[in-house]
């Protein structure tokens, strides 16, 4: 069944549901049912974790006869030749398979790992059988993806512009509808990705999908290939930033444009600079924005600005606001008076921070560069180390920058230069991959100078 699917996101009465592939659907519910052959003795020794499938110490003959050529018939034993080993003996194919069984709290023969023996031996045949009758058509599912298919990215392009152009002209909604809640809640990941990437308001910033093994109860369809997820655990995968379910051999296929999904965001510290800008489209981390838009109103001329530290416990209201808040969290002077609980929020960001500002991939790179001797040819190695900056990492820097040349230019009432600000922000913005100590330590003069040049030559540089 080669068709695709299309979705309308205009209103909850044009919704169409999907249709999706049902091939693979269709043979894991004609897989062989596990049978599972009794032992008619009580065996002596039999570990607590296993039932009266188990047949003590056999050897592949015996094991081969008990399960009578039937298919989906299994056993377990223990083995002749390595004691304290199991093996599960399994009929599929008019052949006896025999796997090495473990047991650490769950049952596995690999890398999933099930509850009890029966959904281990459910799961195994239906794989077996997908895998047996239909390999010549999961080798080619990635060949044809409903992902990027032309006709539905063209019919969805238009009218999302429609829907965007028309909310343009209107007033922006402070009440969400009962029905707008209803469409809402209808569109998949897919969509929401095509949506969004044609919003002209996107920062169209590239981000990896954040894939991790996922089970899906109930059946579920892959969202790139739109062919049946099957398996009874860990089927496929899914992102954790913005949903996307898709078979784990897909997931190599998709392009990087993952949208994060602000529901799926649970805090703003802690959470990767690319994939806070992407669910809050914006050009950079909010809470950069209004740390240093409340620092410049009123606190520039502050004396040991960034050097003094501000009450910890107040700096960790204020993360707690952002993480409860997000851009509507106040650190306004009524509520927070010393400038200091600011700066110390804004650079507890950055050191919080999964992937630093200066990724771990550039480190080494800047570190180089600034061993330069040569200052000419320093500056240039650090804007071509710049260039190599993820995008929504290269803005944060770019815009801290231009904040702490301004905080500069206030010196003789502030007392930082930018060397002083060099020593405070380097090892805030960029930390060696490896967590080493000596490293650190070693590194922290140069960390320091190249902080201090971008500051310097933030007008050449960025």
């Amino acid at each position: 069944m080669d068709f695709f699917f299309f979705f309308s996101i205009l209103d909850a009465e044009e919704y169409q549901p999907p249709i999706w592939k049902s091939y693979l659907y269709q043979l894991q519910q004609e897989a062989p049912r596990p049978k599972r052959i009794i032992c008619p003795r009580e065996v002596e020794n039999r570990p607590k974790y296993y039932g009266r499938e188990f047949h003590g110490i056999i050897s592949r003959e015996q094991a081969d006869e008990l399960l009578g050529g039937v298919e989906g018939a299994y056993i377990l034993r223990e083995s002749q030749r390595q004691p304290g080993c199991y093996t599960l003996a399994l009929r599929f194919g008019n052949q006896t398979l025999n796997y090495r069984l473990f047991h650490d709290g769950k049952h596995f023969v690999g890398e999933k790992r099930f509850e009890s023996i029966h959904d281990l031996v459910t799961d195994g045949l239906i794989t077996l059988y997908i895998e047996t009758k239909a390999a010549e058509y999961i080798s080619k599912m990635t060949t044809n993806p409903i992902y990027e298919h032309i006709g539905y990215a063209t019919l969805l392009r238009e009218k999302v512009s429609r829907k965007l152009s028309k909310s343009k002209n209107e007033p922006r909604k402070t009440n969400v509808t009962h029905e707008e809640h209803t469409a809402v809640d209808k569109i998949s990941s897919l969509v929401r990705r095509a949506a969004l990437t044609h919003n002209d308001n996107h920062f169209n910033y590239e981000k990896t999908h954040n894939f991790k093994v996922h089970t899906f109860r109930g059946p579920h369809w892959c969202e790139y290939c739109a062919n049946f997820m099957w398996g009874l655990i860990a089927q496929g995968v899914r992102c954790s930033d913005c949903g996307l379910n898709v078979h784990k051999q897909c997931s190599k296929h998709v392009p990087n444009d993952c949208q994060p999904d602000l529901k799926r965001i649970k805090k703003v510290y802690c959470c990767d600079l690319t994939t806070l800008v992407k669910a809050h489209n914006t050009q950079r981390p909010m809470v950069v924005d209004i740390c240093i838009r409340e620092i410049e109103a009123r606190g520039l001329k502050s004396e040991g600005l960034y050097r003094v530290s501000g009450f910890t416990e107040h700096i960790e209201d204020v993360k707690m606001a952002f993480d409860r808040d997000g851009e509507k969290a106040d650190i306004s002077a009524n509520v927070y008076p010393d400038i200091n609980i600011i700066t110390g929020a804004l650079k507890l960001y950055f050191r919080d921070l999964p992937i630093p500002v200066i990724t771990y991939d550039t480190y080494s790179k800047f570190i180089d560069a600034a061993k330069i001797s040569n200052a000419d040819e320093r500056l240039e190695a650090v804007h071509e180390v710049l260039m190599l900056l993820p995008p929504a990492h290269y803005e944060t820097l770019r815009y801290l920058m231009i904040h702490l040349k301004k905080v500069t230019m206030n010196e003789k009432d502030n007392f930082m230069n930018a060397e002083n600000l060099g020593i405070v922000f380097g090892p805030t913005l960029m930390r060696p991959p490896e967590d080493s100590t000596l490293t650190t330590l070693h590194d922290m003069r140069y960390q320091k100078l190249i902080v201090q040049i971008l500051i310097e030559n933030e007008d050449v540089l960025f």
